[in-house]
């Protein structure tokens, strides 16, 4: 096995590990959200075994792999572009393989294999591991599909093959699924009930990243704060769990603890948060260790209580608010961002001036902000009709997006004449004599790169920002 550099169109330097005796090439794209990508470093590691390595260029591969997202409408489309560019290049290399993973594929099934013949295999999330059985029915000239999602895979016997890495950060997925029925959204009918991964492998794979040289992980899940181990299965059947599983049990805060003092160098990130499930001692753990970052992404969609109803969020606009009071009381240092719908079915003007003044209130440092997009299965397609005009969705989204702006400028200009630790990840998109990187709460940086290289933590003096980086010179190395 080595590692070798490749240069990707952004000039990223990406080590990908290959094993010399493998005479296979393996394409993966990932599209979607962080557990996505995550997903595909899974994928990796199990092709890897079957003589895969990777390659960066599509033209040379002998399967191309597509890791899909569902969220929205636009990403589907993305993805069916993608598709047509895989099969022009497989006219012209027709041993070539194309394959379909993730949430697309555990929605339209077979739809793409039989009716569309537009790809060669259909696997859902829950079935990587039957990767190579599909391939084998592939090469036999049969039909290769498996949708089937499971109440107890977690992929945590599997360490994954690291893809389009740095080699400073690093994805730990620590929970599978969704047990939150959030009208909008298709994760729990794609990704199934949600699981939580043992706690040891989980500080095995931190451990083994950290032994590798990486100097920051990002635990993963589609709502990390419920996270539940009791030796168990799914969260929902903890009521059922025994007296001593109970007492044993750990929680996310307890979980994050682990990873903290079992590298107390290492930089400790999350991601999603869900309201409901953001307890106070998950924000006291983080104030507790310095090494966790304090950066909470806190997804909230709505400022309105009824449209918050209508989407089956379990939160209200009041609680949400005494939430980011503590934040802020704990962890007055923490920068909180957002996810945010426009144009939800049934949204009033009002509505939507609720959403506008909750986000007076917070002042978020960065958002995601979309136009709502009716998804095939949702509760919200099947009970409400999708009733906000186009023209009035983009409007309201427009106006979240420049008071957010005008936020992120507020946010990001107090760091000015401050002090910040920063950790290198890669060189400046604008210079090549600069390098950019993230501090504790996930504010950009950039400053002349003098000695320091990918994967120091260096101290910077902020003198200038523009809304979304910080500008600067690095001072002196810092120490966690």
């Amino acid at each position: 096995m080595e590692k070798i550099i490749d240069e990707n169109k952004q000039g990223e330097s990406l080590v990908l590990e290959q094993k010399t005796e493998n005479n296979r090439k393996l394409f993966i794209e990932s599209y979607g959200c962080s557990m996505n990508f995550s997903d595909s470093e899974i994928v990796a590691s199990i092709l890897y075994k079957e003589g895969y390595n990777t390659t960066q260029k599509l033209e040379d591969a002998d399967l191309v792999l597509i890791n899909t997202c569902s969220i929205r409408d636009k990403a589907e489309q993305t993805i069916r572009k993608r598709l047509e560019k895989y099969n022009a290049v497989k006219r012209i290399n027709p041993k070539m393989k194309v394959g379909v993973l993730g949430c697309m594929a555990e929605r339209l099934k077979s739809k793409l294999l039989e009716e569309e013949k537009i790809v060669d295999l259909v696997v859902g999330p829950d079935a990587y591991k039957d990767l190579p059985n599909l391939l084998s029915e592939v090469e036999d000239g049969r039909d290769a599909i498996n949708v089937l999602l499971s109440k107890d895979e977690t992929y945590g016997d599997i360490s994954p093959v690291r893809l389009n890495t740095n080699g400073v950060s690093a994805f730990v997925s620590i929970t599978r699924g969704c047990d939150n029925m959030c009208t909008f959204c298709v994760v729990p009918f794609t990704r199934g009930r949600e699981r939580s991964r043992d706690p040891q492998s989980i500080l095995e794979e931190v451990n083994d990243l950290w032994n590798k040289g990486y100097k920051e992980i990002t635990l993963l899940g589609q709502n990390v704060d419920s996270y539940l181990w009791y030796g168990g299965g799914l969260k929902k059947d903890f009521d059922k769990a025994s007296d001593l599983q109970k007492a044993t049990a750990v929680g996310f805060s307890n979980l994050m603890e682990l990873c903290a003092k079992a590298q107390p160098k290492m930089r400790i990130r999350f991601s999603t948060s869900n309201p409901q499930d953001l307890t106070l001692d998950v924000i006291e753990t983080m104030a507790k260790y310095k090494n966790i970052c304090k950066h909470i992404h806190l997804p909230v969609q709505s400022g309105s209580n009824r449209i918050l109803k209508e989407m089956n969020r379990l939160h209200t606009r009041e609680q949400y608010f005494e939430l980011i009071d503590n934040i802020k009381r704990i962890l007055p240092s923490c920068c909180i961002s957002h996810d945010m719908i426009a144009g939800f079915p049934t949204e009033t003007e009002a509505d939507h001036q609720d959403t506008l003044s909750l986000m007076q209130y917070v002042k978020y440092n960065f958002g995601y902000m979309f136009t709502y997009s009716e998804r095939p299965g949702t509760l919200a397609e099947r009970k409400l009709e999708d009733d906000v005009p186009e023209d009035v969705k983009k409007r309201r989204l427009d106006e979240i997006v420049q008071l957010q702006r005008q936020h992120s400028e507020i946010r990001t200009r107090q760091f000015v004449n401050t002090t910040v630790e920063v950790l290198i990840e890669r060189e400046s998109k604008k210079s090549d004599n600069e390098w950019s990187g993230r501090t504790s709460q996930n504010v950009v940086a950039v400053f002349p790169k003098e000695n320091y290289k990918i994967g120091d933590l260096v101290n910077v003096k902020v003198n200038d920002c523009t809304s979304a980086t910080l500008i600067g010179k690095a001072i002196e190395y810092a120490v966690i």
